[in-house]
Order: C-alpha cells, then sequence, then structure tokens
C-alpha cells in the first residue's frame, strides 16, 4: 500500500518477504555506528544480525509481523514486533539515517498497530535507550495511551494498541501534514508540462495547454509534443528529457498505449506528479498496470486517468489545466468530481450563479488522488469555505467517514448522490469500472459525517449559494410571509414535505394584525395581500423576523402594478442583520429565469428561488447540517469485559476447519459473542434426548427447544423453535416432534432458559463490497419482516451514532421516547450495537451476523438466538488501507 512522509514524499509500505533480504541487508550494512548501537544496544556480530534479518523476511508462524517503507524498490525504512505474550508484542524499528525525522518511524508503527490490533495484540512494548530521543518522541506522539519507565540506562516503554478517537485524531493530523505536502506539488506546482500539446486547436492537449497560459498561471510552461514548434507561444520540446529542470507536474495528453512509457520518463526525469487525462486506460489491464508501476515506482502523484484535469484559482497560482471551454469562476468552493461532465456542467451553473470555485479536481478513474485528499487539502486551505464532492464510487469509505466527520465540524460538505437506480449503477459500472455505492449505506454514510447528500446540480448550487450567502438556522422552525396567498399556501406545503416545522407566533400575530389590511391572514403562512405597498412588506418581514420562535423565513412574492414587495427584501434583511438578526431568508420569485440567484442586500446576499419546492428542499438540506453540526460529536468508547484474542483463536478454529468459510454453530456463535461482552442466553448442546433430559433438569424451570438441522438458519420460521417447555414429557414430547418434522436433517436440539418477554429488536452486521462492515438496527423477531423499519451506520460506530440509530426507527417515539409505551434500557441497547460494531470492526471475517431477537426490558437485554457467517480476510486497518482511499 502507498502512504506518504511528512516531507509529501510519495512511499510503499508492505510485508517484507524472503526476495527482500538483500535490500534488508543493505539498510543494516549502511547503518552508522550511533545507529547500530541505538538499535541493537551494542555492537552484535554479523553472524546474530544475518539470522535476525533472516527471521524478518522468513517468520516461523504469526508471531513475527516485519512492514518494510520502500521508495521504488530500495528500503528505506522497517518496523517489526514479535510476540511475547498471547496479547503482547514487542516492537522496534530501524530507519536509514538520511531518512530520519521524514515521520517512516511513524508511519511503519501505525501500519503495525493496525496489524496487530486486527491480530488480537492489545499492547506494544519497547526497550529504548535512554539517549535515543528520537524513538521515544516517535511514541509519545503516537497518540497511544502509553508509559515510560527508565531502567538504568534505558526506557521500558508500554503502549496500549486503542484505536479510538484520540489515536485517530493524531493519526489524522499526521496524514493531513503529508498529504497536504504531497499535493502541494498537484495544486500548486512551480512548473507545468503538458504532454501532447498538439498544434491542432481540436486536440485536448492543445486546449489544456491553452487554458494553462491563457488563465494567467504564474509558473513555469512546458510544452512536450513530437515535432518541437511552438504551441501558444510556448517552444515545445520533443520529451520530457529535454526539460533543463524537471516541472513538479505534467498533464498526459497522450494515446492511451503511450501513457505508461511516458509516466516513466517522467519518474526517471524527476516528475513528482501527473495529471493522466487520457481516457481507455482502465479497460487495457496492461497499459493501467504500466501506469500504476510507473507511479508507484518513483513516488509519483496521480490524477486521473480518464478525467477533466484540475483548477487552483488561488491568485498566486491561477492553474487552469483542464480542457474546458467557458473558463473558471474564482470562489469558495472546492470541488472533487469523478466525472468530467458533470464538472463543467457544474463549473457553469456556479458561474451563471455568481459563484466560483477554490480547487477542482477531477478525479476520473480515480487510480490515486480522491476526495479523501482533497478534504484534507480543504481543511488546511483558507479559501475554501465548502465541499462538494460528486463521486460514483466509494475507494475508502471508512476513511472518509473520519475526514469528513471532522472536515464538517468546520466547513460544509455537499455530496452529489449517483447511481440509485440500476440503470444509474450500471453506467456507473462502465464509467469507472468500479463497484457502484450501494444508495441506503451511502446515505447512512452521508447521515453518519454529517455530509448533505443532493440529488441533482440544480439542488447543489441551491445549497452552495445558501451556505455560501446566508447564516446557518438554529433550528427546523420556518415561517412564510408572502405577498400572494396561493403561493404562500404552496411554499408551506413545500416545507411540510420538506420535513421543516411551522413556527407558532401569537405575539407576532397581533403585530401584524395592527401593521397589516383587514382581510390579510397573520398566522403562518402569512398572507399580507397583493394590495400592500413594498414598505409595509418589509417591515412585517422585520417582526417576523425578531420573533425567536423562527428560524428561517421563506418569502414567496409577486410583482404587481401596485408594487413589488421583493424590492423591500433586502432592506428588510439588512436592517435586521443590523439589530442582531442572524437568520436564513430565502426568497421565491416564480418565474425567473435561473434556478436560484443572489440579491444583494447590505453586506451579504439573499438567494431568491424560482421555485418554492427547491427552495424548502435547500433549506430542509442546510437545517439537517445545522443539526448534526449543533449536536455532541460522540466517541468510540473504550468497551470493557472484551477478549480479542478469545474471539481472534475461535474465528481462526472456525476456519481451520472449514478455509472456505461457513455459518457457525450455535455453541460457537455463543463464544464469539460472549467474547465481546455481548449479554447471550446461555445455550446448550444436545444431539442425543438423553442429553436434552440432563440438560433440562439441570437448567431447571421453562426452557426454550431450537431444533439443530442441517440448511436451517432461520428456526422459528422453519418450525423448529418450541418455547415454555417446562416438564420432561413436554420436552420428550418436543423431542418427538422436532425429528420427525425434520427428518433426516435433524441432529439434536440446543436448550435455553425462558428469558422476560420484552421488546424485540434486531442487530446485524453486513459486510458489503464498497463500504466494509455496516450495522443495522431494526424491529426483530415476527416484526423484521412486517415492518421494514431500519437504520444503518458503518463502523466504526460513536456513542452519537448508535444513539442516533435507535432514534431513527419511524417507531422510535412509542418505543424510546418520554412518552413510551413502557420504559426500556435505551443504554443497554446502545451497548449492544457498540459491541456488535466492534466485533464487526476487530473481527472482519464476520460477514454477516443477525442478531434477532434482541430482548429488551426496561432492565437490560439478552440475546436468545444469533446467526454469524465467516469468511476468510486479508487483515489490515482499512482506515489505513490506501494513499488518497
Amino acid at each position: 500500500m502507498r502512504a506518504v512522509l511528512a516531507d509529501g514524499s510519495v512511499v510503499t509500505v508492505r510485508s517484507l518477504e524472503p526476495g527482500d533480504l538483500v535490500e534488508l541487508e543493505h539498510l543494516h550494512g549502511a547503518l552508522s555506528a550511533e545507529d547500530r548501537y541505538l538499535r541493537f544496544f551494542g555492537a552484535p556480530s554479523d553472524t546474530s544480525i544475518n539470522k535476525f534479518l533472516r527471521g524478518l523476511v522468513e517468520p516461523s508462524g504469526a508471531h513475527v509481523v516485519a512492514l518494510g517503507a520502500f521508495e521504488g524498490t530500495h528500503l528505506i525504512g522497517v518496523g517489526h514486533y514479535e510476540l511475547v505474550l498471547p496479547e503482547v508484542a514487542e516492537v522496534a524499528f530501524v530507519v536509514e539515517h538520511a531518512r530520519h525525522a521524514r515521520g517512516v518511524a511513524t508511519l511503519l508503527l501505525e501500519h503495525l498497530v493496525a496489524a496487530a490490533r486486527q491480530r488480537g495484540v492489545r499492547t506494544f512494548v519497547a526497550e529504548v535507550l535512554a539517549e535515543n530521543s528520537a524513538m521515544l518522541q516517535v511514541l509519545r506522539d503516537s497518540g497511544l495511551p502509553h508509559e515510560a519507565h527508565l531502567d538504568g540506562s534505558s526506557y521500558q516503554v508500554k503502549a496500549a494498541l486503542d484505536a479510538g478517537e484520540p489515536y485517530q485524531a493524531k493519526v489524522g493530523d499526521r496524514e493531513r501534514i503529508a498529504d497536504v505536502a504531497s499535493l502541494r506539488r498537484v495544486l500548486s506546482p512551480a512548473s507545468v508540462a503538458v504532454i501532447g500539446a498538439a498544434h491542432r486547436p481540436s486536440s485536448v492537449g492543445n486546449a489544456v495547454l491553452h487554458n494553462i497560459v491563457h488563465g494567467g498561471y504564474g509558473g513555469t510552461v512546458h510544452a512536450v509534443n513530437r515535432s518541437g514548434s511552438v504551441v501558444h507561444g510556448v517552444s515545445a520540446v520533443r520529451s520530457v528529457a529535454d526539460i533543463p529542470e524537471p516541472p513538479d507536474l505534467a498533464v498526459l495528453c497522450v494515446p492511451a498505449e503511450s501513457v505508461p512509457a511516458v509516466a516513466e520518463e517522467c519518474g526517471r526525469c524527476g516528475v513528482r506528479a501527473l495529471v493522466v487525462v487520457t481516457s481507455g486506460i482502465t479497460g487495457l489491464p496492461d497499459v493501467a498496470n504500466g501506469l500504476l508501476a510507473a507511479v508507484r515506482r518513483w513516488g509519483m502523484r496521480l490524477v486521473g486517468p480518464n478525467c477533466l484535469g484540475l483548477v487552483n484559482s488561488d491568485p498566486q497560482v491561477r492553474l487552469d489545466a483542464t480542457f474546458t471551454a467557458a473558463g473558471i469562476p474564482a470562489g469558495s468552493v472546492g470541488v472533487v468530481t469523478q466525472s468530467g461532465g458533470v464538472g463543467i456542467a457544474l463549473l457553469e451553473r456556479l458561474g451563471s450563479a455568481g459563484l466560483g470555485v477554490s480547487t477542482l479536481v477531477s478525479a476520473g478513474d480515480k487510480y490515486d488522488v480522491s476526495g479523501n485528499d482533497m478534504l484534507l487539502w480543504w481543511e488546511r486551505d483558507e479559501r475554501t469555505r465548502i465541499g462538494v464532492l460528486y463521486l460514483e464510487s466509494f475507494g475508502n469509505p471508512r476513511k472518509f467517514s473520519w475526514l469528513a466527520r471532522r472536515f464538517g465540524r468546520s466547513k460544509p460538505l455537499v455530496v452529489l448522490r449517483s447511481g440509485s437506480s440500476p440503470i444509474a449503477q450500471r453506467a456507473v459500472l462502465s464509467h469507472t469500472a468500479a463497484t457502484a455505492t450501494p444508495s441506503s449505506t451511502r446515505d447512512a454514510l452521508l447521515r453518519q459525517t454529517g455530509a448533505i447528500g443532493v440529488d441533482d446540480l440544480e439542488e447543489l448550487v441551491a445549497v452552495v449559494g445558501l451556505l455560501s450567502w446566508q447564516p446557518l438556522p438554529a433550528g427546523p422552525r420556518v415561517a412564510v410571509v408572502s405577498n400572494a396567498g396561493g403561493l404562500g399556501v404552496l411554499a408551506a406545503d413545500a416545507c411540510a414535505r420538506a420535513g421543516l416545522k411551522f413556527a407558532e407566533f401569537p405575539q407576532v400575530q397581533r403585530e401584524l394584525a395592527d401593521l397589516l389590511p383587514g382581510q390579510a391572514s397573520a398566522r403562518n403562512p402569512v398572507d399580507t395581500t397583493a394590495t400592500l405597498d413594498a414598505a409595509t412588506f418589509g417591515a412585517a418581514l422585520e417582526i417576523v423576523l425578531r420573533d425567536p420562535a423562527v428560524h428561517a423565513l421563506v418569502v414567496p412574492v409577486l410583482r404587481t402594478a401596485i408594487s413589488d414587495p421583493g424590492d423591500a427584501v433586502a432592506g428588510a434583511v439588512t436592517r435586521a442583520r443590523a439589530a442582531g438578526c442572524d437568520k436564513p431568508v430565502l426568497v421565491v420569485r416564480p418565474g425567473q429565469q435561473e434556478s436560484v440567484r443572489p440579491l444583494l442586500a447590505g453586506t451579504s446576499q439573499v438567494p431568491v428561488f424560482a421555485d418554492s419546492a427547491l427552495a424548502a428542499r435547500t433549506l430542509a438540506d442546510v437545517v439537517g447540517y445545522a443539526t448534526w453540526l449543533a449536536r455532541p460529536s460522540g466517541a468510540v468508547p473504550d468497551l470493557g469485559g472484551i477478549d480479542v484474542a478469545a474471539a481472534r483463536a475461535a474465528v481462526v478454529a472456525a476456519l481451520d476447519r472449514s478455509p472456505g468459510g461457513r455459518w457457525l454453530e450455535a455453541e460457537e456463535v455463543q463464544g464469539l459473542l460472549t467474547s465481546f461482552g455481548l449479554s447471550v442466553v446461555p445455550t446448550t448442546l444436545c444431539r442425543t434426548e438423553a442429553e436434552a433430559l440432563a440438560a433440562f433438569r439441570e437448567l431447571g424451570g421453562s426452557v426454550a427447544l431450537k431444533v439443530r438441522a442441517d440448511g436451517v438458519l432461520h428456526k422459528a420460521r422453519a418450525g423448529g423453535v418450541l418455547l415454555g417447555v417446562s416438564t420432561v414429557a413436554q420436552l420428550r414430547a418436543g423431542w418427538e416432534r422436532l425429528r420427525e418434522g425434520f427428518g433426516a436433517r435433524f441432529g439434536g436440539v440446543v436448550l435455553q432458559p425462558m428469558v422476560e418477554p420484552g421488546r424485540e429488536f434486531l442487530v446485524g452486521v453486513l459486510s458489503e463490497p464498497s463500504f466494509g462492515p455496516v450495522i443495522v438496527f431494526g424491529m426483530g423477531g415476527t416484526d423484521t419482516d412486517l415492518i421494514a423499519d431500519r437504520s444503518r451506520r458503518l463502523v466504526p460506530l460513536t456513542t452519537r451514532d448508535a444513539r442516533e440509530m435507535l432514534d431513527e426507527l419511524r417507531a422510535a417515539p412509542g418505543l424510546f421516547g418520554p412518552d413510551a409505551d413502557r420504559a426500556l434500557d435505551t443504554g443497554a441497547v446502545v451497548d449492544v450495537l457498540l459491541r456488535t460494531a466492534r466485533l464487526a470492526e476487530l473481527v472482519p471475517e464476520v460477514v454477516e451476523a443477525d442478531l434477532n431477537p434482541v430482548i429488551v426490558t426496561g432492565s437490560g437485554v439478552r440475546i436468545p438466538d444469533a446467526r454469524i457467517r465467516l469468511e476468510p480476510r486479508v487483515l489490515g486497518d482499512p482506515f489505513l488501507r490506501e494513499l488518497g482511499g
């Protein structure tokens, strides 16, 4: 996997293999005497070092994990751990002296933490010489809870592998610094070369060079083509090697078959970043692999292929490396789009609305630079106030979740949804050769991160306009004031459909009644009548805006021969702002040509919409973001009572017996859930009637009798569950009934004590190819199939996520609200969700789980039945899975 160091250079991090021994020996052989002393506490013999190195590239068993950081094929650092106890491993690092202070050891530590946690390791220990301040600093700055004790001449360091919020925040901070450093060569290059800058005006390379030259780019421009003549005033050379100084960025506009060789030449000459505009590469595996090999070998960043290019409107840069025709409107909106066509349309729409972009990256087939990278860039870019993404697939949803949540705390993020219909999903597949995003999970991801999801370009531009021109609403209560009663009613209907609430304002009604004509309506929606003059209409708006019950104001207006109330809006908003009123105002003017345009109101602008439905939908989108922003962020808690080592051992044993994966047996399910502290009802497996009788007598009281039969997963649906068995006679009769009912498939029964009745829910795990583990919560028991009432979230799950999953059920007010029919232990439900999410996170082999029913009472939770399916998985933390993602 590729990753970025603190200085922005790109390396590959992977497990060491026997073929790496020569590089490993070279790395250690080149260590200075001081570095060798700090690493090995002295001067070990060559024989002992050679034996140690062979143990890194040929580890015996899973007790040693060794990772290397490579610049191209050159090994610059190694980190490894070795188990000393089942949950404790000793960790150590060595880094090439010339690469010190570039974050190599820190990067290796992060990847070792991910690998160790997946294998059940909970603690790293290290012995570090007191004078090895650099390594001590790496451990101190890691974000892991740790302690260090001086013991003679060395420190004994112990670090808990807690991957909670503080650690992830540290990882995110380090990644942001490194990623931004690497992206400077992409977005703020000192020099750019266009390769394939042909003379033909119809060629893409000619258009890209034209836009760079005539867009006012402040750096050095180079042109490369086979003829070597002048294009757009730039003297072209025949190859990149002929450029005196290697450019920071090269834009490739050459035929697909030529791309790998050109990329290789760029890397060899010292180019640090590529934009590959060329299409058709992804459908040619040899070409695609050749491009990727060159990028990885030379540590280059890559935008594309199959892309429109990129833009940075910063006055100090002014780079338009695209083939758009209309120019780039400068502004404060950062854009990433996977579709060049969507990018062009969005630029035109933003420009017509008086908005513009700070940066635009057309990711195309998204081999490297992605939306996750740009979130990191925008977070530090003061010129970017709003982020916009159009993505047809998520490369690393878990990483996006972490980054988008943090980004959304300071700047809004708007995501244009795509691929919701089967036809659209087929189009996405043909365009990007990527897995289309399942819409329900994608929408859960957006809710989880606070991102604003929109369905078309019109809504996107409207949301960006409202966010750019007006303050955020403090709540969902809206007032509608119109000079045309019918327009007001239509706007009110649109607001109701969008989920907005209507403000009640008795005092305002009295003030409006004194101000407005007798035939006017002072109730919300307010109808001032069409005969009202503009000044009085403006005064009415100010009265409504002053009321604290109103969070936002929608103003549908029509011009008449008597007056144009729209003229009064700007003055009313200006005066209200001067008086300290900080509420969004949206005007609706049916019939205007633009779907949304700005109206100047003092130092601010008011959005004017052509349609009340768009205005209401836009306001609801922004209210949702403001509501998310106002809530506590939540945290991934450190849950007690979790035995990862036992869980991993159980999974390894199960997959040893069934390498391809399978549904677990009841006793295996019970062991796995218990290892994560979930309150499972004790289960006793009985293969014979005599065993069932003995278990029944031991349990005492009333029991549930459940069949074990080949191919039967839904026991209750198949008639394989008998409840309330309380006598020996009933047990014998039940055994016989199940044995006869299931015939040759019958393999015995499981017995469980009956539990206190309660409300039944479902908690599930589904590992989706595009997203990883998804947690599902909904109505359980017999309601599962009758009532499609579910909420979904991706791991990792925060306390806030879990609580919101409860509140999102349509039945939530009657279950968990203050007026619930019966008191339920909501804290226990939240705990089950969090523990199930941790199980899905730490045991990625769990590809499907169904805890149903989860029985909830006023005093806790019990889980009498659950199913879990395992599949073999490649271990590794997807948060650190791939640069960019």
